[in-house]
């Protein structure tokens, strides 16, 4: 059936619309239903245990002291201590059997026979099964004393330190902001066990799983677990289906005259926009050192191979977990973006021939603006998660301390800038395009995706360290998950069919077609879609349909790309050796191949909300991150990296050989570690918190098990690969940055180039 590009830009501003309206209001609920902080829990005699404020002065040094990159609260964050919540909630349980044990039969709890303990067992659901939520909150003499013990234990770790943990002492500066940290932990520990008022479960639906305090998988959680599954394979069915059925073009070689580099002028600001490369192959390398670090944590928690104590050197106390893997996510996330803003500013004078005044100066100032931030947000990141910031200024130029998130406020007002900036250069760059093609044309859309990203970046500006930790995670999601699987790849499909028309395999008007048909799925199910991660954060049960519906019809797109993939692989198979762009293409289609396996597939695995509620925040999600990381957006920032150099290197020595190194050195490397070492801990990190409870999965005694510690080892050939795969990559960037060609005048006249002429006059 043949569908029209208006029809398509109409439904996808119905569906944008349509997801403002529901998340809209899905914050103005999730506001009203947030978990109270009591203004004070009291004992039994109304002694005063624990104020409102204690407990919002822990969340504010739970995030200066950068502990969600050690460990998790509400099961998100790092995977490499525990998770903040279980384990309060189980060191709460603990010491109220020790109490009753004690007061009842004046023994410890394990001496005690079976039905002595099941007895202590029901008083202890008893106490924790409470609903009363009104200030103050009564606690029980057992609850009392297992409060004041879990302070004392997180004095004795986060204060003193414990290295078998992997923290340094001095993680948390002093004993009263360890204690007041273990105030906020075990507030979040209340909330998984004390029931929502008119209701069957807990704030968190009861999560963690830890039958002893009453949480097991609630019915809603079962039933769309079954719904999902449904879905799945209908949503398969509908993708495969409307590939089939709608019109679209494909990629076409056969036939076709396909530009070659020497015969596309190189003009100043795309020889400018190719110095973002060599930076960016020096953030990426960076990071997939500090990933080989982190990995190795899991093994030896306070040092790495014995170098350090060879030499003397404190590893842990000089680059601690929290700190190596805060600089791993902000890398990842810089490098991609790095690469991104590049091909950004390149392809507008690919398309159009002329390039706007002064377009290379600002670029460069571009390029400034961006290791300006770079430097300050992580000079500052160390100094905020190192105590040497003091007040509100900890996170406002420090460390905010939330993953992904990490660095200050004013920082990612730069980032914001800075990318506003990079949006009007590029729209100054696109402007004849802009000037002839309609609304929906792809130099529009591109624009459209960048505010998207704008937009959905600017989230991260509604809440404060004192903000209810629900509410912060609530709009922190906003920003991680629908910039990346919304805005962002509305913004790829853009740019990667903008790249189809430049190499003449597709004409714009076609091209336009595809990317709305792509993103109209993309945007249709991503953004709702962030609604699984509201599920056991505090939120209402009413994100679990929704997060169950839209995280499967992601699948949807995905079958769509990966359809794509396969054509542009068969488009390449009919060039023949004679097809200059044949490296690029081969990135495109192992980020089809990523995004399938890691979005897709694992996406869909952990996110059944059965799974899910067993296994979030293990190491299954890492699989799928890392896999579908480097699928939705690596490869292709690799791949369009590859395309500007093969277009701005002289011909006469352009020599793709280590660039085809590097690609096969991430994609085994890859491989390796994901299929070899990750999922496997993740599967048995399952296997666990089915059998015992979920703390029991996140625990120390869970990864020093011998198989675990090999599964960790295993994943070392992996590592070393993409490290060296990375290696190759940004020393080949540096040697092709000193064989660009010689730049050409710009033309004033727009289509005067061999591609130009093409786009901007009208196709059909």
């Amino acid at each position: 059936m043949q569908v029209r590009r208006r029809t398509l830009a109409k439904l996808l501003l119905v569906v944008f619309v349509g997801n403002l309206v529901v998340m809209g209001a899905g914050a103005w609920y999730s506001y009203q239903q947030a978990p109270p902080i009591p203004q004070e829990f009291v004992g039994p005699d109304g002694e005063t245990v624990v104020t409102d404020e204690e407990i919002r002065e822990g969340k504010t040094v739970f995030q200066s002291d950068a502990l969600m990159n050690h460990g998790s609260i509400l099961g998100n964050g790092a995977y490499f201590g525990s998770d903040y919540t279980a384990d309060a909630l189980d060191r709460k349980v603990q010491y109220m059997r020790a109490y009753y044990a004690e007061e009842r039969y004046g023994s410890e709890y394990d001496a005690l026979t079976g039905a002595e303990q099941a007895a202590v067992d029901d008083l202890v659901e008893s106490d924790l099964a409470s609903t009363d939520t009104t200030a103050p909150v009564e606690y029980s003499a057992a609850e009392v004393y297992a409060h004041q013990q879990v302070r004392e234990d997180y004095v004795e770790r986060y204060h003193e330190g414990s290295r078998e943990h992997g923290l340094p002492a001095g993680t948390i500066e002093s004993a009263d902001e360890a204690r007041q940290f273990a105030d906020f932990a075990l507030w979040t520990a209340w909330i998984s066990h004390t029931e929502r008022p008119g209701s069957d479960h807990t704030y968190t639906n009861d999560w963690p799983y830890a039958p002893i305090a009453g949480n097991e998988p609630t019915a809603g959680t079962m039933t769309w677990s079954v719904i999902a599954m449904v879905l799945l394979v209908a949503g398969a069915g509908i993708g495969v289906w409307l590939y089939r059925s709608v019109e679209l073009p494909e990629p076409e070689t056969t036939g076709v005259s396909i530009p070659h580099p020497s015969d596309i002028d190189l003009l100043p600001s795309q020889r400018a926009a190719t110095r973002f490369i060599p930076i960016g192959a020096a953030l990426f390398l960076s990071q997939v050192l500090l990933g080989g670090l982190l990995a190795h944590y899991y093994i030896e928690r306070d040092g790495f191979f014995g170098i350090g104590e060879l030499l003397g050197v404190d590893v842990l106390g000089l680059l601690p977990f929290a700190l190596a893997k805060t600089y791993h996510l902000d890398l990842g996330i810089l490098w991609i973006a790095t690469l991104w803003l590049a091909a950004g500013l390149f392809l507008p004078p690919l398309l159009t021939g002329t390039e706007p005044s002064n377009q290379k100066r600002y670029v460069h100032v571009l390029i400034g603006a961006l290791l300006v931030v770079v430097v300050g947000g992580f000079a500052g990141i160390w100094l905020g998660a190192n105590g040497y910031i003091d007040g509100p200024l900890w996170w406002l130029i420090g460390n905010e301390g939330l993953e992904y998130l990490e660095v200050g406020k004013v920082w990612q007002f730069g980032l914001l800038a800075g990318f506003v900036f990079w949006a009007g250069l590029v729209a100054r760059g696109f402007k004849p395009l802009l000037d002839r093609e309609e609304p929906f044309g792809l130099a529009h859309m591109i624009l459209y995706a960048g505010g998207s990203i704008a937009l959905l970046f600017s989230a991260g500006l509604f809440y404060t360290p004192q903000t209810n930790i629900v509410v912060t995670e609530f709009w922190r999601w906003w920003v991680v998950h629908m910039w990346v699987e919304g805005a962002f790849e509305f913004f790829i499909v853009a740019i990667v069919g903008i790249t189809l028309v430049s190499m003449n395999l597709l004409k714009r008007r076609s091209a336009e077609k595809a990317v709305m048909f792509q993103a109209l799925f993309v945007m249709g199910s991503g953004v709702i879609g962030v609604s699984h991660h509201y599920w056991w954060i505090g939120q209402p049960d009413v994100w679990i349909p929704f997060g169950s519906v839209f995280s499967t019809l992601e699948l949807i797109p995905l079958v769509l790309i990966l359809f794509e993939a396969i054509n542009e692989y068969r488009a390449l198979a009919t060039a023949g050796e004679s097809f200059p762009y044949s490296l690029p293409f081969a990135f495109i289609i192992a980020s089809g191949f990523w995004n399938f396996v890691g979005a897709g597939v694992l996406g869909f695995f952990i996110n059944l909300p059965i799974i899910n509620y067993y296994e979030h925040g293990t190491y299954l999600t890492v699989g799928h991150a890392h896999a579908a990381m480097f699928g939705a957006f690596g490869f292709l920032a690799l791949g369009m990296v590859t395309y500007m150099l093969r277009i701005a290197v002289d011909p006469g020595q352009w020599n793709p050989k280590r660039l085809k190194w590097s690609f096969w050195l991430w994609n085994v490397g890859l491989a390796v570690m994901v299929f070899g070492s990750v999922l496997p801990v993740g599967f048995l990190q399952l296997e666990t918190a089915f059998t015992a409870n979920y703390d029991a999965a996140r625990s120390l005694v869970f990864y020093n098990r011998d198989l675990i510690q090999l599964l960790f080892w295993a994943r070392l050939p992996g590592d070393t690969m993409i490290i060296l795969g990375t290696a190759v990559f940004a020393y080949d960037t540096v040697l092709q940055r000193f064989a660009l060609r010689d730049t050409s005048i710009p033309s004033r006249v727009p289509g005067s180039s061999i591609i130009s002429s093409r786009v901007l006059p009208e196709d059909d």
